[in-house]
C-alpha cells in the first residue's frame, strides 16, 4: 500500500477492522517472552542472507525520523584540535568533522579536560539514530568501529531494550536505530525495533504518527521473515500487523507460516482460533477489492448480504457499497451508505469527498459547502495533531 494511502487510512482501518493487538502479560520482554525453542532459532548461524533486503539502514526509507530530530537541539558541534588529532592518528578521519557534545561535555571539552570515547560514541549514537542522514554519519560509524568494533552496536542493542523494557520508547528506537546504521544484519535488532514501533503506534492517538509507526513496524517484521525465515514470532507480529490494517487474507496466510515455526502450543491455539474469525472478515475483503477494481456489481453480491449481520457496523462496509452504489447509478442507496460511514467513522475524508461530488452533480450548493468545510477542518485539526507531535 502506497504511504500516502497508508497514513490516510491506517487509523481508520484499525477501527474498523476488528481486530486486536496481542497483550503479552508482565515486563515488555523482547525475546523472553517468546518459547525457548523458536528463540534457539533467532540464536543459530545463518548461512544464506538476501543482503538486499539488509541493506544499508540509512539507505532505507525513514517514516519515523522526523519525530526524533527534535532531541538533535540536545546537542552542540565542535571539532578535535588538530594537536589532539595528531597524537591520536588512528582518528586521523575525524579532521574537520564536528563532534556532537552535551551541554556538560562541552564545558569539559573545551576546558581541555577531555570526553570520554564512550560518552562520544553515545553521542554520536543519538546523531546517528535520529538522523540516518545526517552528512557526517559515515565518520560516526567509523569512529565508533574504531574504538569499540561491532561492540558498539551491541552496546546500543541492550541500550535500547533495557529502555524498552522501561517504556523509554523514543530513546530506545534511537539506539536501535544507531546499532543498525552499525550493523544492518543483526535479527535481535531488526526484531527489537520492529516490536518498539508497535509498542510507539499502540500508544498514540495520531493518525500520522500511528500510520508511520505501523508502517515502519511491519516494514521491519517483514524484513525479519525474509532474512530469518524460520523465525516465528516475526510472523506472530506481523500477522496482527496485517489485521489490523484490515488486511485479513494476508494475516491469515503469514499466520500459516507461524504455525508451521512455532513449536508454542499456547500461541499455536491464539492464532488458529484468531484464523476461524477470520472467514467472514476475509469475504468482506474480497468484496472490497473487488470495489477497487471496478467490479462494482461483484462487490455489491459480495458486500450486501453482510448488511444483516453485526459486521453492519463496520465503516468500511458501508464506505465500499456506498461507492459501488455510486458508480453504478444509485445515488439514493449511494448516500444513505456514507451517511452511515460517518455515524461510525466521523472523520472519514473520503467520504466526505464522495459527498461533495454527489452534492455537486446534483445542484445541492450547501450539501457541497458543507462537507468541503468539515474536510477543510479536519485537515485543519490533523495538521495540528501532528505539528504537536512532533514538537512533544
Amino acid at each position: 500500500m502506497a504511504m500516502k494511502r497508508l497514513e490516510k487510512t491506517v487509523e481508520e482501518r484499525r477501527k474498523g477492522a476488528g481486530g486486536s493487538e496481542p497483550e503479552k502479560e508482565g515486563k515488555l520482554c523482547y525475546f523472553e517472552d517468546e518459547d525457548p525453542e523458536a528463540l534457539a532459532l533467532l540464536e543459530e548461524e545463518e548461512t544464506e542472507v538476501d543482503e538486499g533486503s539488509l541493506r544499508f539502514f540509512g539507505q532505507r526509507e525513514d517514516r519515523v525520523g522526523k519525530y526524533f530530530k527534535k532531541y538533535l537541539k540536545d546537542f552542540v558541534f565542535d571539532e578535535f584540535s588538530p594537536r589532539f588529532l595528531a597524537a591520536n592518528p588512528k582518528i586521523a578521519f575525524m579532521s574537520g568533522v564536528p563532534i556532537p557534545l552535551r551541554k556538560v561535555d562541552a564545558e569539559a571539552f573545551r576546558r581541555g579536560e577531555g570526553v570520554e570515547n564512550r560518552v562520544l560514541a553515545e553521542n554520536m549514537a543519538w546523531v546517528l539514530g535520529a538522523d540516518p542522514k545526517f552528512r557526517y554519519n559515515e565518520m560516526y560509524v567509523k569512529y565508533i568501529t574504531t574504538y569499540f568494533n561491532v561492540k558498539g552496536a551491541e552496546g546500543f542493542l541492550k541500550e535500547g531494550r533495557d529502555e524498552a523494557e522501561k517504556e523509554e520508547f523514543d530513546a530506545a528506537a534511537i539506539h536501535l536505530r544507531a546499532s543498525m546504521m552499525i550493523v544492518p544484519n543483526s535479527f535481535h535488532t531488526i526484531y527489537s525495533y520492529a516490536r518498539v514501533c508497535r509498542e510507539q503506534y499502540l500508544k498514540s492517538n495520531n493518525p500520522e504518527y500511528i500510520g508511520r509507526f505501523k508502517a515502519e513496524s511491519i516494514d521491519y517484521f517483514e524484513l525479519l521473515t525474509e532474512v530469518k525465515p524460520n523465525f516465528a514470532y516475526g510472523y506472530y507480529y506481523l500477522g496482527f500487523g496485517y489485521l489490523n490494517m484490515g488486511l485479513y487474507t494476508k494475516a491469515y496466510m503469514t499466520w500459516e507460516l507461524f504455525l508451521k515455526y512455532s513449536r508454542s502450543m499456547k500461541d499455536k491455539k491464539e492464532i488458529r482460533t484468531k484464523q476461524k474469525d477470520l472467514e467472514h472478515p476475509m469475504a468482506i475483503e474480497a468484496g472490497c477489492n473487488s470495489v477497487m477494481a471496478g467490479r462494482w456489481r461483484e462487490g455489491l453480491q459480495t458486500l450486501e448480504p453482510y448488511t444483516k449481520t453485526s459486521y453492519k457496523d463496520w465503516w468500511p462496509l458501508s464506505y465500499y457499497l456506498g461507492v459501488s452504489y455510486r458508480r453504478l447509478g444509485s445515488e439514493d442507496r449511494a448516500l444513505e451508505s456514507f451517511r452511515r460511514v460517518l455515524e461510525l467513522n466521523p472523520s472519514h475524508l473520503e467520504t466526505m469527498e464522495e459527498l461533495v461530488q454527489i452534492y455537486r452533480e446534483r445542484g445541492d450548493g450547501e450539501g457541497e459547502s458543507k462537507y468541503k468545510k468539515k474536510i477543510e477542518l479536519i485537515k485543519k485539526q490533523l495538521s495540528k495533531a501532528n505539528r504537536n507531535t512532533e514538537e512533544e
